[in-house]
């Protein structure tokens, strides 16, 4: 099964950067865009940090994808 995010959309329909959101969660931008094209998945923290952020529920910007 693999971990499906919504982030990057959501991102974007708030109108946020990759290098502002880096900036306000002290990460990369090189992470944000690992996380965005699921290639790494944010560790519980980030997560966490990511909803709050994003003021989105955990079901809104993950999804666990059946193979």
């Amino acid at each position: 099964m693999k971990v499906k995010n919504r982030i990057k959309e959501i991102r974007l329909e708030k109108g946020i950067s990759q290098v502002k959101m880096a900036e306000d969660l002290q990460i990369t931008r090189q992470t944000i865009n690992a996380i965005e094209n699921h290639k790494y998945n944010p560790s519980l923290e980030l997560a966490l940090k990511l909803i709050k952020y994003l003021d989105v529920t955990i079901d809104e910007i993950f999804e666990l994808e059946e193979e």
